[in-house]
C-alpha cells in the first residue's frame, strides 16, 4: 500500500462502511453485490486481454462471447431480480456498453410494458430465451429526438391482415440502434401507422431481420454495422433499411393501442404511453451519471494523493497535489456533485416504479410529471456528468489522456447519453414545456401538486421582491435555506421564460414562433428546475442520515454542491434579488472553507463508492496507490512491444535511410 494513501485513509472522520451501506440502499444490497461482484471476478471464463491493446473486430467478438456466457451463468446462479442482472452484467463487461444492451435494457422491458398478455407469450418467453435477440430501432438518419418526425412507415393491408413495412428515403434508414448491425435477429421498430387510408402516429412493431437458423438478413431487409464511432467500439450499432417487409397483424404491440382485422384503429388512453420505454430508461440514465461522475473521482482524487509535484514552500519537499486548492476546487464539487447524482438516480428509480405501478392500476395521472422530470434530469444530469469526467481527467495531467487510467474510455462511454434517448436541449424544452403549462395553470388559481408544486406560491410569482428583503431569506451556511433560494430561483426563472413567450406573443407572432424565440430563457427555467430538485433531494437524503460522523461529512458535501452552484449561476440569484453582492462574497469565502474541512476525508468519500480495481479498471485509480510500478507494466503489455524492432522499420526506415 502506498503510504500516502495509507494516511489518507487513517485521517477520515467516518465509517467508510456505513456511508457505503447508504449508497447501496442498505446492507444486504451491499452484501448481495459484493457477493455477485466475486462471482465474475473470480470466473475464468470472464477474464480476458486489456482491450485498450484489441482491435475493434475483436473487442466486438469478445463482447458477445462475454454476452454469451453471461446469460449461461445467470441462469446457472438463477439470478432474475432485475438490479441483480443489472449488477452482473455490469461486473462482466466492467461498465463498457455491449452488443446485447437494448436486448436486456429496452426490447425485453418494451415487450413486458407494451404487449398483450398474448404478445408476451408469443414473443418475450422465446426472447427471455434468447432465442429471439431483439434490439429497438427509433432513431433514423434523419431524425432522432423529434419522434413524430419519423419516416418509416407500417401500412396495413387488410386482405391479408399484414403491416407492410417500408423506409420510403434515405432519412428513413434506421440508424444507430445498439445490436442491430450483426447480433440481432428481431426488432421492435417505431414507424408511422397507416390504417384505412389514415396515418395515426408513431407505434412499436416487432420485425423478424434475420433467419431463426442462418441469421442471414430476411427479403427485404438492408441490414449491418454503421462503423467505427467516437466509442463504444464493443458495440453494433447498426443501419436498417425496409423494402415492403410483411409482418403479421399480431406484430404490433396491442397492449394500448390497436388495430382490429378490418384496419379498425383503437388510440391509447394516454398518447405518451407508448413512450414507457424511453422514459424508463432516462431515469436510469440519471443514475448512470452519478455512476460514471463517481468512478471518474474515485481515479483524480486517488491519483491526486500519490501524485506529489512542485512546491507550495520552498525547500518542504512536493506535495501531494491534493494539497493544492486549485485541485481541490476542480475535484471536490464534482465529488459532491456525484454523491446528489446518487441519491436522484435512487429516487428517480423508486418514483418510476410507483408511478408505474400506478398506471397498472389505470391512475395515469402522474405520468406528465414523470416524462417531465425524467427528460429534465436526463438532461442536467448528463450535461454536468460529461464535462466532469473531463476535468477528471485534465486533473490527472498527462497521464489522464493514456488509456491506462480508464477516464478516457469512462467519458466515450457515457458522453453519449448526452444524445441517446433524447438530445439534451431538445429535453430540457420538453420539460419546460409542462413548467409553463403548470405556471399558467397556478397564475389561473389551480392547486398543483409534486415536485411543481412551489409554482403555487404567490409571492414568488407576483410583484418582485426588492433585494434587501429578499436576500434576507438566505442563509449561505444552512442547507435549507439554500434549498429555498433554489426553489425562488426555479421560480422567477419559470416566470420570467413565461413572460418572454407572453411578449412575443403580444407582437402578434404565432405560438410557434413566440416558444422558438423564447428557447434560451426556456431552457435556463429547466435548468434552474432540475438544480433545484437535485438540491432539495440532496438535502432530503442528508435528513435521512442517522450516523452523526456520516451526517455532518455528508452535509458538507450538499453545501458544498448547494454553494458551487450559486457561485456558478450568480447571476441568477443576483437578478432574482434573492443574493446581495456581500452575500455572494461570504458564499465564496464559505465554499472555499469547505474544500478545507472535505480534505481529509477525500479518499475514504470516493472508497465509500466501493469500485473493485477489476471493476476500475484504472491504473491511476488503484486502491492500492501503486500506480507508477502498474503504469509502467501496463505500457510494456502493448502490441507494439511484442518485438523489439517492428517490421516497419524493415519496410519503410531502413531503405529510406539506404537512399539518403
Amino acid at each position: 500500500m502506498n503510504p500516502d494513501i495509507s494516511k489518507e485513509r487513517e485521517n477520515a472522520t467516518f465509517n467508510v462502511e456505513k456511508l457505503t451501506y447508504i449508497l447501496d440502499g442498505g446492507i444486504e444490497k451491499t452484501k448481495r453485490r459484493r457477493e455477485i461482484q466475486s462471482l465474475v471476478i473470480s470466473d475464468p471464463d470472464f477474464q480476458s486481454e486489456d482491450l485498450n491493446f484489441l482491435t475493434r473486430s475483436e473487442r466486438y467478438e469478445a463482447a458477445v462471447r462475454k454476452s454469451a456466457q453471461m446469460i449461461v451463468k445467470l441462469r446457472k446462479y438463477g439470478i432474475s431480480d432485475p438490479e441483480e442482472i443489472y449488477c452482473y452484467k455490469s461486473c462482466v463487461h466492467r461498465g463498457r456498453s455491449e452488443p446485447l444492451d437494448l436486448h436486456l435494457g429496452m426490447f425485453l422491458p418494451t415487450l413486458l410494458n407494451q404487449a398483450s398478455p398474448e404478445q408476451v407469450d408469443t414473443f418475450f418467453i422465446p426472447a427471455w430465451n434468447l432465442e429471439i435477440i431483439g434490439t429497438y430501432a427509433q432513431t433514423e438518419m434523419g431524425h432522432g429526438t423529434h419522434l413524430r418526425g419519423l419516416e418509416t412507415t407500417a401500412t396495413y393491408d387488410p386482405a391479408t391482415q399484414e403491416f407492410v413495412l417500408n423506409s420510403p428515403t434515405v432519412s428513413s434508414i434506421k440508424w444507430w440502434p445498439g445490436g442491430l448491425g450483426k447480433t440481432s435477429n428481431h426488432a421492435i421498430v417505431l414507424a408511422q401507422l397507416y390504417t384505412q387510408g389514415k396515418c395515426h402516429g408513431l407505434h412499436a412493431f416487432i420485425v423478424p431481420l434475420r433467419s431463426m437458423n442462418t441469421h442471414m438478413p430476411l427479403p427485404g431487409v438492408v441490414v449491418g454495422d454503421i462503423g467505427p464511432k467516437f466509442g463504444f467500439d464493443e458495440v453494433d450499432n447498426g443501419y436498417l433499411k425496409l423494402e415492403n417487409v410483411r409482418i403479421p397483424r399480431n406484430n404490433m404491440l396491442m397492449k394500448y393501442a390497436k388495430v382490429d382485422a378490418d384496419g379498425t384503429y383503437t388510440k391509447p388512453p394516454r398518447d405518451k404511453l407508448t413512450y414507457g420505454t424511453m422514459v424508463f430508461i432516462r431515469s436510469m440514465i440519471v443514475g448512470e451519471a452519478g455512476l460514471a461522475l463517481s468512478k471518474a473521482c474515485t481515479i483524480a482524487i486517488r491519483y491526486s494523493a500519490v501524485r506529489r509535484q512542485s512546491e507550495i514552500r520552498p525547500g518542504e519537499g512536493e506535495p501531494q497535489i491534493l494539497d493544492y486548492q486549485t485541485q481541490q476546487y476542480k475535484l471536490f464539487p464534482l465529488l459532491a456533485t456525484a454523491y446528489a447524482y446518487n441519491f436522484v438516480g435512487q429516487y428517480m428509480n423508486q418514483v418510476y416504479h410507483r408511478i408505474t405501478g400506478d398506471m397498472s392500476q389505470g391512475d395515469f395521472s402522474e405520468l406528465p410529471e414523470l416524462h417531465a422530470l425524467s427528460a429534465g434530469l436526463k438532461a442536467f444530469t448528463t450535461w454536468t456528468a460529461s464535462s466532469g469526467i473531463e476535468v477528471c481527467r485534465m486533473a490527472c495531467g498527462g497521464h489522464g489522456y493514456s488509456s491506462c487510467s480508464a477516464l478516457p474510455d469512462i467519458y466515450v462511454t457515457f458522453v453519449p447519453t448526452c444524445t441517446y434517448e433524447g438530445e439534451n436541449t431538445v429535453m430540457m424544452l420538453q420539460t419546460a414545456r409542462f413548467l409553463i403549462k403548470s405556471y399558467r395553470q397556478a397564475s389561473a388559481g389551480h392547486r398543483l401538486s409534486g415536485i411543481v408544486s412551489y409554482l403555487n406560491e404567490s409571492e414568488f410569482r407576483l410583484q418582485p421582491q426588492t433585494v434587501s428583503s429578499r436576500a434576507t431569506l438566505v442563509n449561505g451556511n444552512n442547507l435549507q435555506s439554500l434549498v429555498e433560494a433554489y426553489k425562488l430561483r426555479a421560480a422567477w426563472l419559470v416566470e420570467q421564460a413565461a413572460k418572454s413567450i407572453q411578449q412575443e406573443l403580444q407582437r402578434s407572432v404565432s405560438q410557434e414562433d413566440a416558444w422558438n424565440n423564447s428557447s434560451i430563457d426556456l431552457v435556463r427555467a429547466s435548468d434552474a428546475h432540475c438544480h433545484y430538485v437535485v438540491v432539495k433531494l440532496f438535502a432530503a437524503k442528508v435528513g435521512e442520515i442517522e450516523d452523526p460522523a456520516v451526517h455532518s461529512v455528508l452535509s458538507t458535501l450538499a453545501l458544498l454542491y448547494a454553494l458551487q452552484g450559486i457561485t456558478q449561476h450568480s447571476g441568477d440569484f443576483l437578478q432574482a434579488g434573492l443574493l446581495s453582492a456581500p452575500q455572494l462574497s461570504q458564499a465564496s469565502q464559505t465554499l472555499k472553507q469547505l474544500l478545507v474541512q472535505l480534505r481529509p476525508d477525500a479518499v475514504a468519500l470516493v472508497d465509500a463508492f466501493d469500485f473493485r480495481d477489476e471493476m476500475l479498471n484504472s491504473v491511476l485509480g488503484r486502491y492500492d496507490g501503486n500506480v507508477y510500478e502498474h503504469m509502467f507494466e501496463w505500457a510494456r503489455r502493448s502490441p507494439l512491444n511484442k518485438t523489439e524492432v517492428h517490421e516497419s522499420y524493415h519496410k519503410y526506415l531502413k531503405p529510406l535511410q539506404a537512399k539518403l
